[in-house]
């Protein structure tokens, strides 16, 4: 399924489940779980089906017996959960109107648990909270026909995308179950887990070994082949949503529970090839006096146990990181800001590791990455190889991105995957690999040549399209007028001033972009013709719409045998169509190929104009490469904002229109806190009068 097409079906999927949710009257955490079990039903039972037709083909006939029943054996042979008649999606589905379908569910679920003991317990079968009503329209809507015939990691993304919107509905206080995609891509990315012992202990709802799994996949590796995952995580119900989000991924992990700073479930010191984890940021109220604590060998930096003298739990998870790494291991996590300048014993301890030479790349990220949290973090990354490399142990790229961001909503901020592409890029230049960077910036010449293309074909479309409506509408306009002086003003209406002028912008930009070829320079005058284009065919466009409806209104045209007779409707929603096409339809979020085209072509100009040369370069206020002298002068900060500097030549990419954008969206955002709070202040008045 195409991307658009998921998001798409994402969305609708979310909107029917949330409005459930709301009828409901349950909370976000107690409809999260049994939402989330629902999808994992939905998609063991599509692979079941598929596995069943594949396997039937294949099974031997006897003359007298037929063909033997299938097994438990047979699915679990093609990576298929065996399913039992009535734990399958289309049992539940076609039980009758008097059945109890909260308890039938609960049965499915408890059938699955008895069949694999790995998800014993972990299946939600608390279906009861829903009337009979409400479940019966979540399994439809789980059984729509794109669901039953959807293949491959569809549910995955579906499973992800409802973590992800349960996370910022407040499902669960702090958001402890979810990492921000952006972030575990970026860290993903960075540290490049491709094989053997991959270890989160803070692990989730397991994000991090999804995104792995999605990585290797990217090389044409499988997984399984490649990598073995163990977690460790402290709450129960995480531990749960973990293990059903692996299976619903088809991937295999060992998640244990248990409290990361007491119990070391796993016994992994020294032994993971990666370690990547979203710790609990700023946690007090360790017991350090335990002997656990007091004893960790998870905690010797310079042959003897390092424990902060604060409260602050932020350099325990720092120092785990760090020695559970093989000697050739690397590490990228999520961390509060302030520990990278954090003062007294923290400072030592990050001077120690400084000078082991592990330090790799330190990544400042902007406010609003987290759902629950508004303060920016920074992403350590750790590599040990680099201790016993005499040209790299002595430097650490220091990354800026706190300006680097893209606005979801008022609230939350994120990567667009080509900031993270560019961010990736940074990274590899300072390791010296050149081939990411060329490959990307080819890749975005020629997305902006192909949406330039395309751009030039629909342009020729609209025109004609406009030229056909238009002249329709102006030659019954002035026939009308010459009968009835009051339309007269209507067909003044329609001779639109700037149409000239636009037919000659769209005839300049087809020129051009039939003759794109993949190259800065000749992109370069087509992405700013794109940009022009845009707001002044929308205004001609709208004008020409205004007119018409005007028209309608005041003269009564819908009542009029001739206007009828020219069949405007489906002429004009083929114009809007094509517009669309061209301008992008802000309801359902989908930029336009005008802003496509200009957007691929400022991706590579972003990173040309930074690495004229393609390999690595400082750059003032984003990225500068550090030794160990000059951290020591800034008393062991790593913090990347006191060492990159600051940014004062003008940035010929600000997009003054999409900060507008970005100011009208914090604008929404602070109009509804202010009703709620108004709404809050009335009802609270109301009860003090009673």
């Amino acid at each position: 399924m195409q991307g658009k097409q998921l998001r798409k079906l994402e969305t609708e999927l979310w909107r029917a489940a949330d409005q459930l949710r709301a009828n409901s009257k349950l909370t976000a955490s107690e409809y999260s779980m049994p939402v989330l079990g629902l999808i994992f039903l939905r998609h063991a039972y599509n692979r079941f089906q598929k596995v069943k037709v594949e396997v039937e083909k294949t099974l031997p006939s006897h003359p007298q017996r037929g063909k033997r029943p299938l097994t438990k054996k047979d699915f679990e042979e093609q990576n298929s959960m065996f399913l039992p008649d009535e734990a399958q999606f289309d049992y539940l589905v076609s039980l009758p109107e008097s059945a109890d379908i909260g308890e039938a569910i609960d049965n499915a679920m408890k059938l699955i648990e008895d069949e694999y003991d790995n998800l014993k317990g972990v299946l939600p079968k608390n279906f009861s909270i829903f009337s009979k009503d409400l479940l019966r329209e979540l399994l439809r809507i789980f059984n729509k026909e794109v669901l039953q015939k959807a293949e491959g990691d569809l549910f995955g993304k579906i499973y992800e995308y409802f973590l992800g919107k349960f996370a910022m509905t407040g499902a669960q206080e702090g958001g402890e179950f979810f990492t921000p995609m952006s972030l575990v891509q970026t860290i993903v990315n960075v540290i490049e887990p491709d094989h053997g012992t991959v270890f989160d202990p803070a692990c989730g709802s397991a994000g991090m070994f999804v995104q792995t799994g999605y990585f290797i996949e990217s090389e044409g590796l499988k997984p399984a082949e490649k990598v073995t995952f163990y977690g460790q995580e402290k709450a129960e119900l995480n531990t749960k949503l973990a293990k059903m989000n692996l299976t619903v991924h088809g991937l295999e992990g060992n998640i244990q529970e248990g409290n990361t700073f007491y119990e070391d479930k796993h016994s992994l010191v020294g032994g993971a090839d990666f370690v990547m984890a979203n710790p609990p940021f700023n946690v007090d109220g360790v017991d350090k006096a335990k002997d656990a604590v007091k004893k960790d060998p998870r905690l010797i930096l310079d042959g003897k146990v390092n424990l902060p003298k604060n409260d602050n739990a932020n350099y325990l998870w720092i120092q785990y990181f760090y020695n559970y790494l093989k000697p050739t291991g690397r590490a990228g996590f999520v961390m509060a800001s302030s520990a990278s300048d954090a003062g007294h014993t923290e400072k030592d301890i990050r001077e120690k590791l400084v000078k082991t030479g592990a330090v790799d790349v330190m990544m400042a990220i902007g406010n609003n990455f987290f759902y629950t949290r508004s303060l920016p973090c920074t992403l350590w990354f750790f590599d040990r190889a680099k201790e016993n490399d005499a040209t790299k142990r002595d430097k650490v790229l220091m990354l800026d991105a706190r300006k680097i961001y893209r606005k979801v909503t008022s609230k939350v901020n994120d990567f667009s995957p080509e900031q993270l592409q560019n961010l990736i890029c940074i990274v590899n230049l300072y390791r010296g690999n050149t081939q990411k960077f060329d490959a990307t910036v080819q890749d975005y010449l020629e997305s902006s040549v192909a949406y330039a293309k395309e751009t030039a074909q629909v342009l020729d479309l609209l025109q004609q399209q406009f030229e056909k409506v238009h002249e329709a509408v102006v030659n019954f306009a002035v026939k009308l007028a010459e009968t009835d002086k009051t339309a007269q003003t209507f067909a003044d209406t329609l001779f639109l001033e700037e149409g000239e002028a636009v037919e000659q912008m769209q005839n300049e930009l087809i020129s051009l972009a039939e003759n794109a070829t993949a190259t800065e320079q000749i992109l370069q005058p087509i992405a700013l013709a794109c940009k022009n284009l845009r707001k002044q065919q929308d205004k001609l466009i709208k004008q020409f719409l205004d007119a018409i409806t005007q028209g309608q209104k005041e003269l009564q045209l819908n009542k009029n045998k001739d206007w009828k007779e020219l069949g405007l409707k489906e002429q004009l929603d083929q114009l809007k169509a094509l517009q669309q096409q061209l301008s992008g339809n802000p309801d359902e979020e989908e930029p336009g190929l005008l802003h496509e085209t200009e957007y691929f072509y400022k991706q590579a100009h972003w990173l040309n104009s930074r690495f004229p040369d393609g390999v690595y370069a400082d750059v003032e206020g984003l990225c500068k490469v550090v030794n160990q002298t000059e951290i020591e002068a800034k008393d062991w900060s790593l913090s990347p904002g006191r060492y990159v500097g600051v940014d004062t030549a003008t940035d010929e990419d600000f997009d003054y229109e999409e900060r507008l954008n970005e100011i009208h969206i914090e604008l929404e955002g602070l109009n509804e806190e202010a009703v709620a709070l108004a709404n809050s202040i009335s009802e609270n008045y109301k009860t003090v009068l009673i």
